[in-house]
């Protein structure tokens, strides 16, 4: 089971990285204390982050309730049970499908085990999620932060964290996945506690509930 850093964690680590980068100065006197962006791990998480990418919200709401509908649990032998036009029925995209069910062989063959995945270090875990056909290196990064409560991936390509970032350093280019890895050095070993900061500061701003004003 993930366990998520708990209030005082992520505390202290808001200080820690504030004490490490004064550029996060502004970002954390803005944002409220928030919680961790904790979802269910395992086959079914890793699953779901397929199913929910390149879609809006409510269209990946949708088809998984008709998933958990047709499928009952989301466990691999279930997703294998049914072949790939039956899955098409339920809301899925062929491609999403295979995707779906190659992890599933690969879970059940032990070529990854998704619900002991806690047991390799970052980049060990990282390597043996990208290594399934459809999960890409953020899907991987966003799965150990989210699904199992990471305190030190980061997530570079994602645009919202690199518009953050833009914002906070108050420059003129969003950086790129590179140049947002390499900015991100500074907040080791709290690089996923920095990312939640930014998310809800930058959801913040986008909400209008945060004024964001160019630092001097």
């Amino acid at each position: 089971m993930p366990l998520q850093p708990t209030p005082d964690d992520i505390a202290a680590a808001r200080e820690a990285l504030v004490a490490a980068d004064p550029a996060l100065a502004r970002v954390h006197a803005q944002t409220p204390a928030f919680e961790w962006r904790l979802r269910v791990g395992g086959f079914e998480g890793l699953f779901r982050m397929i199913v929910e990418q390149q879609v809006s919200v409510a269209s990946a709401a949708s088809v998984w309730a008709r998933l958990r509908e047709g499928l009952g649990e989301i466990t691999p032998q279930r997703l294998l049970a049914h072949d790939l036009d039956q899955l098409r029925g339920m809301g899925l995209s062929r491609q999403k499908a295979t995707y779906g069910q190659g992890m599933a062989r690969a879970q059940m063959a032990g070529e990854i085990d998704l619900e002991h995945l806690s047991n390799l270090d970052d980049a060990a875990a990282i390597a043996a999620l990208t290594a399934l056909k459809g999960v890409g290196l953020w899907t991987a990064e966003a799965y150990l932060l989210m699904c199992e409560g990471r305190l030190d991936v980061f997530p570079g390509g994602d645009v919202a964290l690199q518009e953050a970032i833009r914002w906070a350093d108050g420059a003129e280019d969003r950086p790129d996945q590179k140049a947002a890895y390499a900015r991100a050095e500074v907040w080791r070993p709290y690089r996923a506690v920095a990312t939640h900061l930014l998310w809800a500061w930058y959801t913040g701003v986008k909400r209008g509930e945060i004024v964001l004003e160019t630092p001097a």
